[in-house]
């Protein structure tokens, strides 16, 4: 007859305790790391998403009375070459940027005339992160266009270049996407 081994259902609550200490791990980690990456909120319409989301109709009734009395055009701008496979162009024709390039935006009426009294904010940001965020407001105007001063970017990569033109209460909005090349 057999003798009963009487180490054999005794590691049961050391597995329950290596599951205990495991989950606290995991769960440790997670908060952790949640907390130590940086919240990147939307900056669609150059506003909060929250502000974004309460007033849309407003901003597309601004945005429709800007595009019925004005037009927005990039200007000095050369198309980018860079094309991703896997990556679709949202925002129109992709441009080239270069770091020290002074970018210029031209606002006229639909009549031609330019318009010398808008209110024109660029911004300049990465899609993946705000931490390379650059604002230019109040830009500067020569007979209808506006300029930035120089701009330095420093990484290679894709950018998106959002503008913001008001006049009166009228806004209108362009969106581009930039790649500046390594």
């Amino acid at each position: 007859m057999a003798k009963p081994d009487n180490n054999s259902g005794k590691y049961w609550p050391y597995l329950i305790l290596g599951f205990i200490f495991i989950g606290l791990f995991l769960g440790f980690w997670t908060v952790s790391s949640a907390i130590s990456m940086p919240v990147h909120e939307s900056e669609a319409y150059q506003k909060k998403y929250q502000d974004a989301d309460n007033n849309i109709n407003k901003i597309l009734e601004a945005q429709q009375r800007f595009d019925h009395k004005f037009k927005l055009e990039p200007v000095g701008f050369s198309p980018s070459s860079f094309k991703p496979k896997d990556y679709a162009i949202k925002h129109g024709k992709a441009v080239t940027v270069t770091s020290g390039m002074v970018m210029q935006y031209r606002i006229t009426t639909t009549g031609g005339q330019a318009v010398n009294d808008a209110n024109v904010t660029l911004l300049i940001t990465r899609p993946q992160t705000g931490a390379e965020d650059q604002t230019f407001q109040n830009l500067k105007n020569d007979n209808g266009t506006y300029s930035t001063p120089k701009v330095t970017l420093k990484n290679p990569g894709r950018y998106l270049l959002k503008l913001r033109a008001q006049i009166g209460d009228a806004v209108g909005f362009l969106d581009q996407e930039a790649f500046l090349k390594p």
